[in-house]
């Protein structure tokens, strides 16, 4: 099995086109998989069949009746185990499903449970990669917080070009080191080397059709607690460190290291305009309250910080001088946050394309306009002590939780 290549940013030879939300993303996705001839691998953290998942999982089903290999691989702790029917569907129709860390009778009380499968990607016939923060989860339906009036805000890209090959043989080592222990258990080693030799051949057939022309510059990041512990954080501050005109992020969990912190501070200080788009309704307690801790010295260098709060804010992009001579422009799964930076597995597109970052600034000054609710400095500083207080709890356990991983931030 081959290791996943190493990102080349010199590659111009992509098509990207920007995806917003459900309503954009699963119809390209189901026609991509309805167009499937040998090949689709899916990775996702959150696969639930509500509403409009419910589509995602039928061509999936569609796709494996014909004939085309389905590997499937959810987060044991995102989707936890799917609905019985839709497991007798997969089986029949022969989607072959992994779940990434199963819970066991423990849960999160083992730390080493905290490495997650964070990355949403999809590759079909080793052709066309999807990549971003939209889970297979209706945009209007909240596992926890049931109906919601309006849609969730995420993004996700569908690629061309050579990264798509980084993406499929990074998913096909996953893959195949979840079934070798799966197999390694069971003592079906030779079946799983018949399977996988299969496996590679009908993505090499794909591949063949792939066609090297002119379009994007574009470059695949993905995080993993082994050769790439830190890919996604580097690409950010070295992408802040040469902002000259406008930095935008949103991200829906956002806890920024010191060094992060740092970037977008000496960013502010240069006449850099930062705006952070933020995740402004309460949705997990740790998530919400430990990010304003660090909201006060931004807010003191300069930094705006818009609160999103129409519906849930779920996005992790970021665009920087979109009308610069150095747009640069990411989509992906990564938060700015410990969980996500530390732990998880994670997977970022880099687009450096001056129509694509504006594309992507305009989706995001709408929704900063939508959102209308700009984080005052004094109105932060004076906040009930209450909240403080929970901020700092929150806080003060999200370090204690990482000094027990082992890990700093």
């Amino acid at each position: 099995m081959r290791a996943p290549l190493r990102p080349r940013a010199r590659r111009s030879n992509h098509q990207v086109a920007l995806l917003q939300g459900t309503a954009e993303f699963f119809p390209a996705l189901v026609r991509a998989m309805d167009a499937a001839l040998s090949d689709i691998q899916f990775e996702t953290y959150i696969f639930d069949t509500t509403g409009s998942g419910a589509e995602v999982a039928h061509a999936l089903v569609r796709a494996a009746q014909r004939g085309v290999r389905v590997h499937l691989v959810v987060d044991g702790f995102g989707t936890g185990r799917l609905p019985q029917p839709w497991l007798q569907a997969f089986a029949d129709a022969g989607v072959r499903l992994q779940v990434y860390s199963p819970m066991g009778p423990l849960g999160l009380l083992l730390p080493k449970r905290w490495r997650r499968l964070h990355r949403k990607l999809c590759v079909v016939d080793g052709r066309v990669l999807f990549c971003g923060g939209i889970n297979v989860l209706d945009d209007f339906h909240d596992p926890n917080h049931g109906a919601l009036t309006d849609p969730r805000l995420d993004f996700a890209v569908r690629v061309q070009g050579h990264l798509v090959t980084q993406a499929s043989d990074a998913m096909e080592q996953l893959w195949w080191n979840l079934k070798a222990g799966q197999d390694a258990r069971q003592r079906r080693l030779g079946l799983a080397l018949a399977d996988w030799r299969a496996a590679r051949a009908a993505r090499l057939k794909g591949r063949q059709a792939l066609k090297a022309g002119r379009g994007m510059r574009a470059l695949l990041l993905l995080r993993d607690n082994l050769g790439h512990r830190a890919s996604i954080e580097r690409a950010y501050r070295r992408a802040i460190g040469r902002a000259r005109h406008e930095i935008i992020i949103a991200n829906a969990y956002f806890i920024p290291g010191a060094k992060l912190r740092r970037a977008l501070k000496l960013a502010a200080a240069r006449g850099v305009r930062v705006q952070l788009l933020l995740q402004g309704r309460y949705e997990y307690f740790m998530q919400y309250h430990a990010a304003r801790p660090v909201y006060g010295a931004l807010l003191a260098a300069g930094v705006e910080i818009h609160e999103y709060a129409p519906s849930f804010l779920h996005a992790k992009v970021a665009v920087i001088d979109a009308h610069g001579a150095r747009p640069w422009a990411t989509v992906g799964s990564s938060n700015l946050d410990p969980l996500s930076l530390l732990l998880a597995r994670e997977a970022n597109v880099v687009v450096k394309d001056g129509a694509f970052a504006r594309e992507l600034r305009t989706r995001l000054v709408q929704a900063i306009e939508q959102a209308d609710q700009r984080l005052d400095a004094q109105a932060y500083a004076s906040r009930p002590w209450r909240q403080r207080l929970l901020d700092r709890v929150a806080f003060g356990c999200m370090r204690a939780a990482l000094w027990v991983s082992g890990n700093r931030y």
